[in-house]
């Protein structure tokens, strides 16, 4: 049976991190606040929990599971190299609703779903995942929301999507920012804009220094 635990009392928050880090070790799902939408997370590093979250949202594994991370510091053991853009980029808006795509490390085991060797990073600005984070390690994360449905900005717009299917819903009221993160690719040679989100355009190319008209793309594969 699904729990609903209050995280905007920092009274109750230090118990409620608790009983989603434990869900998320024992294999289960777990919606959390972000700051842009809530998250629907499994351990990153549980194939099976990756499969049930993209299973719980009828997603195939064409539009592999993004990473949320709880440091700078982590994406050193996840990505093959953090090139100078992506440094630039982290500094200016990490963390924030900015998602970087790189090349994921060749040694890393984990299965995203069929990512191509690439994975989609972001360390959220809300306390509550970010707490979170520093407990479980990086999270596999996408909406919390059935696929083509609207991303849901509460956990209980969450809970009416996903239901049973989660064991544990972080309540850390309505999401700041009630819109997708910004994409942006950099396994290419030159960076590439996949989603405008908070982040605007103009924002990472003057980060970039870079007219903002050479950054366009296509929509991505992968979801937050």
């Amino acid at each position: 049976m699904s729990r609903m635990l209050g995280c905007r009392d920092p009274g109750n928050r230090a118990d409620a991190i608790a009983a989603a880090t434990s869900a998320l070790k024992s294999g289960r799902l777990v919606v959390m606040p972000t700051d842009t939408v809530y998250g629907l997370a499994a351990d990153a590093f549980d194939s099976q929990g990756v499969a049930g979250l993209l299973a719980a949202k009828g997603r195939g594994r064409d539009m592999p599971v993004g990473v949320l991370v709880g440091s700078w510091h982590t994406i050193e053991g996840l990505v093959y190299y953090v090139s100078d853009s992506a440094r630039e980029l982290i500094r200016a808006f990490w963390p924030g609703a900015l998602s970087l795509v790189v090349q994921q490390a060749p040694s890393l085991t984990w299965d995203l779903g069929d990512a191509r060797g690439t994975v989609m990073l972001r360390m959220p600005l809300q306390p509550v995942a970010l707490e979170l984070l520093q407990q479980t390690g990086p999270l596999a994360v996408s909406s919390a929301n059935i696929s083509g449905q609207p991303a849901a900005t509460t956990a209980q717009e969450a809970r009416d999507q996903l239901g049973g299917l989660v064991d544990v819903y972080l309540d850390g009221g309505q999401s700041e920012q009630q819109a997708a993160s910004t994409i942006v690719d950099l396994t290419g040679t030159e960076p590439r804009l996949l989603r405008e989100g908070p982040v605007s355009a103009a924002a990472v190319a003057a980060v970039l220094g870079v007219d903002p008209a050479s950054l366009a793309g296509t929509a991505p594969a992968a979801g937050e």
